[in-house]
């Protein structure tokens, strides 16, 4: 069982792990409101040529794409903070005291947004959960963010993804 002063599980590990599935998978077994964001993968030609942003209520935007102009890059993609700070930051506030907050991902992108990153503190310090993933290694903010005392972080690999969902959605319960 889960200590009640973890409120908050980060998922991390190694890019396409699974760390998104699991995500959806809990949002999938919780009985309990839920907002917040995924982000997804946009495939053009066979290859990933960007990132869109889908809140649990149906909006979407373009986080990132190779053919955006931006003074933010992440690689080869230039980032939209715009979409960030009017799509996914307003998904973090909850509307009702019982919703959990998904946020999927807090990485390299997301926190080049100070809105962002202020309403992901907000959102762990609220007495709502937040179930999310971030990334494995990262800036010293997300650093910061994974070493709370609030934050159960959990480590996914190939091999432990499948068995998680049980064991976490056991734990949400009881949050």
């Amino acid at each position: 069982m889960m200590k009640k002063d973890l409120k908050n599980i980060l998922l991390a590990g190694p890019p396409a792990c699974g760390k998104s599935t699991l995500v959806e998978k809990l949002v999938a077994r919780i009985n309990r409101p839920a907002t917040g964001f995924f982000t997804r993968e946009i495939r053009e030609g066979g290859r990933r040529a960007g990132f869109a942003i889908t809140t649990l209520d149906g909006k979407e935007g373009l986080l990132a794409h190779r053919e955006t102009r931006s003074r933010i890059r992440v690689g080869r993609y230039g980032v939209n903070l715009e979409a960030l700070d009017q799509i996914a930051v307003p998904s973090l506030i909850p509307s009702k005291p019982d919703q959990i907050i998904i946020i999927d991902e807090i990485g390299k992108m997301e926190c080049f947004s100070p809105l962002f990153r202020q309403t992901l503190v907000n959102a762990l310090d609220s007495p709502n959960p937040v179930i999310g993933s971030i990334a494995l290694r990262g800036n010293p903010f997300i650093e910061t963010i994974k070493k709370r005392p609030d934050v159960l972080l959990v480590m996914v690999d190939e091999s432990n993804r499948d068995s998680l969902v049980e064991s976490l959605a056991g734990q949400v319960s009881f949050l």
